[in-house]
């Protein structure tokens, strides 16, 4: 048991928080008020992972871009295309919290950890999850002004704005304290940097949770049941991140890359990041439910994916290098 809590205990706070804000958001609701808080959480966990990310590999991937042009398509282009058709089978704010979960950048963090756990190329990963959060300010407005909206009233420059600010911005800043000689001490705080990201990300899904009780879902036949809506976004997102990753491995095979790049090709262009994927829904008035789901679901389908390619590389080494 205790195991089970050190390993997990992210997912199993995650959980618990949003059953709690969920169910008890008449008693919450007043902090949805403090617009500053959540933008305060945004930046500061935006700036946790960006100290941690090394330029040095980074910048080596533009003397090769292919790996991570095709990875930056599959997340800003094809993800998004891919979520269109669930349009007719989720009602509107269970649909519109999946596309904006589409839409969000690549994860600051888990993409390399899974990469590296894999055997990728971890320069990729990192590269394409610079450029799609750096993108996003232009990427995430557009999106949501062609396809929401009808749905939601959301200004598409006031969310320039606020990504620039709550996103690029911190990116931007972190970066610059590591190149003005600050990147070792960084890398040896980045646990905790990385801890403090995560109570970041646990408070908004909290504030995300009361956010999405307050617009309850007609439940007016028998298709729009709470356990069949469910049942029907958990398969919509787990297709949706299981495609995206094999449409990623198999774009390079095609372009015939190696394999060390195809698995950071996968992972950097299936995952997305949470922490803006919650400030988007909440801004937007459309369900966090999707946002969150699809977290789980790539923790534990990669851990999968990544366990696995882990075993062959194992297995192909040890063919490669008998023991003597």
């Amino acid at each position: 048991m205790v195991s089970v809590l050190r390993q997990h205990w992210f997912v199993i706070l995650l959980a618990l928080l949003f059953g709690v804000g969920y169910h008890q958001s008449s008693r919450f609701q007043s902090l949805m008020e403090w617009q500053v808080l959540r933008d305060l959480i945004v930046f500061s966990v935006m700036f946790a992972m960006g100290i941690t990310l090394p330029a040095g590999k980074i910048l080596n991937c533009l003397q090769a871009p292919k790996p991570c042009l095709l990875a930056i398509l599959t997340n800003m282009l094809f993800v998004p295309i891919l979520v269109l058709p669930c349009y007719f089978f989720l009602p509107t704010q269970l649909f519109g919290g999946l596309f904006v979960t589409a839409l969000v950048p690549s994860t600051l963090a888990s993409a390399s950890v899974w990469t590296r756990r894999a055997g990728g190329e971890d320069a990729i990963s990192m590269m394409t999850t610079v450029v799609t959060n750096l993108s996003c300010i232009l990427v995430v407005p557009t999106g949501i002004w062609l396809v929401l909206g009808q749905e939601v009233q959301v200004d598409p420059s006031d969310q320039f704005w606020k990504l620039l600010l709550l996103v690029a911005l911190p990116l931007v800043l972190s970066q610059s304290i590591r190149l003005g000689g600050l990147a070792r001490w960084a890398d040896r705080n980045k646990s905790k940097f990385g801890l403090a990201a995560q109570m970041g990300i646990l408070s908004m899904v909290f504030l995300g949770s009361v956010s999405s009780a307050s617009q309850p879902i007609d439940a007016s036949s028998w298709f729009d049941r709470e356990w069949v809506l469910l049942l029907k976004l958990i398969t919509c997102v787990f297709l949706v991140h299981c495609v995206s990753v094999a449409f990623g491995v198999r774009a390079a095979q095609t372009f015939g890359m190696p394999q060390e790049q195809q698995i950071a090709i996968g992972f950097s262009g299936g995952q997305k990041t949470l922490m803006v994927g919650l400030q988007i829904a909440i801004d937007c008035g459309v369900s966090v439910l999707p946002m969150i789901l699809y977290h789980i679901g790539q923790l534990l389908i990669d851990t999968l994916i990544a366990d696995r390619w882990s075993e062959h590389h194992q297995v192909k080494r040890t063919h490669t290098n008998p023991p003597a």
